[in-house]
């Protein structure tokens, strides 16, 4: 029986929850930057699945490695040692300068793992008294889908009806300081915040912003944890965002990227202080930190370095935030961002992105629409000079309807 895009679709909406909007097209196949449909029609890819498919799609080396380790040893759990996890340790630690890792397997895993350390370090090692334990968040953050995270979501699509929720968390604006200092307390163990929020339509916080940051939280023995789940592994031209700010966070989380699409794979990575509070029994997960993940989260470190992909991301990036900011249409408020993470916002009175992605789409561009009045950008981390000039030259025809 053959199957068209109609078909797939009518099958998804009779039977799959309806907790995803997303552009009507079915793929099936992908290679590098593009992406191929049901149909056979070819698009570039400019969403990279929010940033997990940085080295392009099935990139043939983390393939082999998946293929390889496959047949050899997929899963022990932790109840016992495999011999891809001191690799994978060594390699990232070197590659991010980190001295504990804690692999987990989804991002929001990965924030949920912080979130417990920074509270029982909180307790043991800063003297929060018990059940006092405060961290500081920034409002429109975006880390995750579970109910201990969209508790602190000022998100009303995400936390609406699912409460009640956990306390121990503050809300400040992204991006000022003074605020963020404000709500320090002695109770506050942990400042939780995105390089650059992504979901909120990759929106960077003012120059000096993070140097501020961190001295406070040095100045006031705060954890600072930086979710890089979107912004780290190259990204926006730097292996991790904070290199831009010139900073170190305390505690950095990464994953997407991590496995270069191929898989399911987060981390922790911190010092002695704070993941060393955590003990046999204390905290883990069955897939987390198993042979097949750390297998292909090597091959996927290994290309980005090895083959420029993040030297290649700052180069092209600044071309396509150039070429987008040069299109010149009544309805584009803001061109923004940093690397290959790039916005473009509308203003109002455009009729909303959705439909802007869509006519994208019908151009042979996948792209996704944010918060209303955004478009994200974000190809992946191998596009090439032409591809970013094709790129634009399609954003140029839909946004001044030539």
């Amino acid at each position: 029986m053959t199957m068209h895009a109609a078909d797939f679709i009518a099958i998804e909406r009779s039977l799959g929850a309806h907790n995803y909007k997303p552009i009507d097209v079915v793929l099936e196949r992908g290679e590098g930057v593009f992406v191929w449909d049901v149909d056979g029609k070819r698009y570039l890819d400019g969403l990279s699945a929010y940033s997990a498919v940085n080295q392009g799609h099935c990139h043939p080396k983390i393939l082999a490695a998946m293929l390889e380790q496959a047949g050899r040893l997929t899963l022990t759990s932790r109840a016992f040692r495999n011999d891809q996890l001191a690799h994978f340790y060594r390699e990232i630690a070197e590659l991010t300068g980190s001295h504990k890792v804690l692999p987990m397997n989804s991002g929001a895993e990965a924030v949920e793992t912080a979130v417990k350390a920074v509270r029982k370090w909180g307790y043991e090692q800063k003297g929060v008294p018990d059940g006092q334990a405060e961290i500081i968040v920034c409002s429109e953050n975006f880390h995750g889908r579970t109910l201990g995270i969209v508790g602190f979501s000022t998100d009303p699509a995400a936390r609406g009806s699912f409460g009640p929720f956990a306390p121990g968390f503050r809300v400040v604006p992204f991006g000022d300081a003074s605020a963020f200092e404000a709500a320090i307390t002695p109770n506050t163990v942990a400042f939780l915040v995105e390089p650059i929020q992504g979901e909120a339509g990759v929106v960077i916080p003012p120059a000096g912003y993070f140097s501020r940051v961190r001295e406070l939280c040095t100045a006031h023995d705060v954890v600072l944890i930086l979710d890089e789940i979107q912004t780290g592994l190259g990204r926006t031209g730097r292996m991790l965002a904070e290199q831009h700010e010139g900073i170190e966070a305390d505690v950095t989380l990464v994953g997407k990227a991590l496995s270069g699409g191929f898989y399911p794979v987060s981390a922790v990575l911190s010092n002695s202080d704070v993941l060393g509070v955590l003990k046999p029994g204390q905290h883990g997960s069955t897939f987390g930190g198993n042979p097949l993940a750390c297998a292909i989260a090597r091959a996927a470190l290994r290309v980005l370095t090895e083959e420029g992909m993040i030297e290649n991301a700052a180069v092209q990036g600044e071309r396509l935030k150039a070429g987008l900011g040069a299109i010149r249409s009544n309805i584009v408020r803001e061109v923004r961002g940093r690397g290959l993470m790039v916005a473009v916002e509308l203003h109002p009175e455009a009729g909303g992105a959705r439909r802007y992605c869509e006519a994208l789409k019908d151009r042979g561009v996948l792209v996704k629409d944010t918060h209303d009045h955004t478009i994200r950008v974000s190809p992946p981390l191998v596009i090439t000079a032409d591809q970013v000039d094709w790129l634009v030259d399609q954003f140029d025809r839909t946004l001044t309807g030539a």
